[in-house]
C-alpha cells in the first residue's frame, strides 16, 4: 500500500475518535484493522496503528496549535472531517521528520477534497500553511 493510501487509512481511523468513547478506541482500532481489506500486510497495519497512536498522544497540543492559527474558528466549531485532517497533517508537519511539510499539506488538501465539503481543501490549506511556518 502506498503512502497516500496509508495516510487515508490513518485519517479514517482518527475520524472514529470523534464518534466513540476513548475507552472504546482500542476495540475500534482492532475492528478497523480487521475490517479494512487493504490492510493485509503487517507492515501497513503497524504503520497505521503507530501513526494513529502518535497523533492521539499529541491531540491536545495539535488542537492548541490549530486554534492559535485560525481566525473566527476553533476546533469545537470545525467539521469533524476537517479537524481530523488538520490534526493528522499538523502532526506530520511538526513531528514527522520523514514527511516534508509541502507533502503533508498537499496530501491533507487531497483528503479534504475527497471527504470534506467543497471549501474544505482551501480551509485546510490556509491553516496548515500557517502551521508549517512554525515548523521552519
Amino acid at each position: 500500500m502506498g503512502r497516500h493510501e496509508l495516510r487515508e487509512q490513518v485519517f479514517k481511523l482518527l475520524f472514529r475518535v470523534e464518534f466513540n468513547d476513548p475507552a472504546d478506541m482500542p476495540e475500534q482500532v482492532r475492528l478497523f484493522v480487521e475490517d479494512t481489506e487493504n490492510l493485509t500486510r503487517k507492515k501497513d497495519v503497524d504503520y497505521v496503528r503507530d501513526k494513529y497512536q502518535h497523533v492521539q498522544e499529541k491531540v491536545g497540543e495539535l488542537d492548541r496549535l490549530i486554534n492559535e492559527n485560525t481566525e473566527g474558528w476553533d476546533t469545537a466549531r470545525m467539521g469533524k472531517v476537517e479537524l481530523t485532517i488538520l490534526r493528522l497533517a499538523a502532526y506530520e508537519i511538526l513531528f514527522d521528520e520523514d514527511i516534508p511539510a509541502s507533502v503533508a499539506i498537499n496530501e491533507a488538501v487531497e483528503i479534504a477534497k475527497s471527504y470534506g465539503q467543497d471549501t474544505s481543501g482551501g480551509f485546510v490549506n490556509a491553516i496548515l500553511a500557517k502551521i508549517a511556518k512554525l515548523g521552519d
